[in-house]
């Protein structure tokens, strides 16, 4: 039974204990620094689905090296569109970053973020074309001016000497290279915001706590139901303003909360596999993040890539990931997640998109029944004097790609993330997965403009936007000296001291 007298009023409810919910939060006590908040997270730690090192996050994407993000068309054009956008959102991000290690929210920056570089790496005269082209068309943008091209061995034994390793001097390969490419562990900057907000009393988080439903009320307040999964109590919170950022499970959420805004939406999950370096030896070789080119049918979080990454104060070394499929929408999720997703709006989407992706399903079906030996010769193609017992293979997270309807009404398949609102701005959620969590800052900032609309116009936060976001209102791949300016000092706060 629900128990009525349990239930309080609290201003901002976030449900998901992840990167974009420590984001949201810490900006809004920045802003407001007298709203009352509660996170619930239903797992027994926060930052332990798509946030967690382990679970695909942690590279920084910055667009620097994924080569999807610069598709070339049939006329040989290299569209950096989607690059360009992308480079300045992390940009944001390192803003952001740079703002909470010079006030003290985190103490030592190296706790969550490192320098790490960041490359393209392609074989064959085919794709060595490409990669040249898109480095001409990168470099006339100021986010890619410094980054450099190189087919000569000699320098690319100097950039990435692991993968050069048993390489003839004939094979053909090149590389573009980033230095100032960066390593962010997600989960550790998620819990540092989380402790600093309990600590100024600002926010209660709540693990093992799992939202089953979300209700209007009469006043346009929500009722948030909620289950202590340790004690098995249910009680009631009212909110002024939700927001439902739990990865696979929002689009549930939203659904049950009568959400129009999601009328006709699926989630397509794609789960992942890593290859993970066990070897000491090998790992301390490689201090880099290096991208390659993606399968026919691959879905983003799918890109090869050998990656270094520090994860808890050790340097660890994945690759993959290989791509799988569930029908769990969380790593930590249930069987019947989509099936019990599937309703009369999206059954037509669902089924169209799944008729229009052949090479996606074939895709998925090859990875899934390859075996350890088929995937390190995968990797091989990377690092060609690798060691197989030198790597284990370990789970990945689960990502929930949208589906939905576009304009003509067919269902499409959405690689990227999207922010759902009601129209009174009193409920969002976030759908969809990569490049995510690089681009959490981004979205809220978004999310703060439309549903805190009303108090952001009044010119009320514009000082402390400007404090956290120097570029705020300003485009960074238009203005080259401002750019430059801000890179120089996010370097200085986040790389090379810890703020006092």
């Amino acid at each position: 039974m629900y128990k009525p007298e349990v239930k309080e009023k609290i201003e901002v409810v976030l449900i998901g204990g992840g990167i974009m919910s420590a984001t949201l939060a810490t900006l809004l006590y920045e802003l407001m620094p007298n709203v009352r908040m509660a996170i619930y997270e239903r797992l027994d730690k926060t930052a332990d689905e798509s946030s967690q090192s382990w679970n695909n996050a942690g590279t920084g994407h910055s667009a620097f090296c994924e080569l999807n993000y610069t598709p070339m068309d049939e006329q040989g054009n290299i569209n950096c569109s989607k690059a360009i956008k992308i480079a300045e959102q992390f940009e944001i991000s390192k803003q952001f970053y740079s703002y909470i290690v010079d006030k003290g929210i985190v103490e030592d920056p190296s706790d969550f973020i490192n320098q790490t570089p960041h490359y393209s790496f392609v074989q064959g005269e085919k794709d060595i074309a490409f990669l040249k082209k898109r480095h001409e068309a990168m470099i006339k943008n100021p986010l890619f001016s410094e980054m450099e091209y190189s087919e000569d061995h000699a320098i690319l034994r100097e950039w990435i000497p692991l993968m050069m390793e048993g390489r003839g001097e004939n094979e053909k390969v090149a590389a573009t290279r980033m230095e100032i490419g960066t390593d962010v562990n997600f989960g550790t900057l998620t819990n540092k915001m989380f402790e600093y907000l309990q600590e100024q009393g600002s926010a209660n988080v709540f693990v093992n706590h799992e939202v089953r439903k979300i209700n209007r009320n009469e006043d346009g307040t929500w009722e948030i139901k909620i289950k202590n999964q340790e004690s098995g109590e249910k009680f009631k919170v009212d909110a002024r303003f939700v927001f439902v950022g739990a990865g696979g499970g929002a689009l549930k959420l939203l659904n049950k909360a009568g959400v129009n805004e999601v009328d006709g939406y699926g989630g397509f999950p794609v789960g992942g596999k890593w290859l993970k370096c066990i070897n000491p030896e090998v790992i301390s070789c490689h201090h880099a993040k290096v991208y390659g080119q993606a399968e026919v049918g691959a879905p983003p979080m799918s890109v090869p890539h050998l990656d270094s990454r520090m994860i808890n104060g050790e340097r660890q070394m994945l690759f993959g990931p290989y791509a799988g499929f569930s029908t769990k929408f969380l790593k930590h999720g249930s069987l019947w997640d989509l099936p019990s997703s599937l309703d009369f709006d999206n059954l037509m989407p669902m089924i169209e998109v799944g008729i229009y992706n052949i090479p996606l399903t074939k895709y998925l079906i090859e990875q899934v029944r390859m075996n350890f030996h088929e995937k390190f010769a995968v990797l091989k193609k990377f690092y060609p004097t690798a060691k197989e017992e030198d790597w284990e293979l370990i789970e990945a997270g689960q990502r929930v790609q949208i589906i939905k309807k576009n304009e003509h009404g067919d269902g499409i398949l959405e690689f990227g993330t999207e922010l759902i609102a009601t129209k009174d701005g009193t409920l969002a959620g976030l759908l969809g997965a990569s490049p995510g969590a690089s681009t959490a800052t981004s979205i809220m900032i978004k999310l703060l403009n439309k549903c805190f609309a009303q108090q952001i116009a009044t010119g009320k936060y514009d000082a402390k936007l400007q404090e956290i976001f120097p570029s705020y209102g300003v485009k960074l791949n238009h203005d080259k000296r401002l750019l430059n300016e801000l890179r120089e000092r996010t370097e200085n706060t986040l790389f090379n001291s810890l703020a006092v």
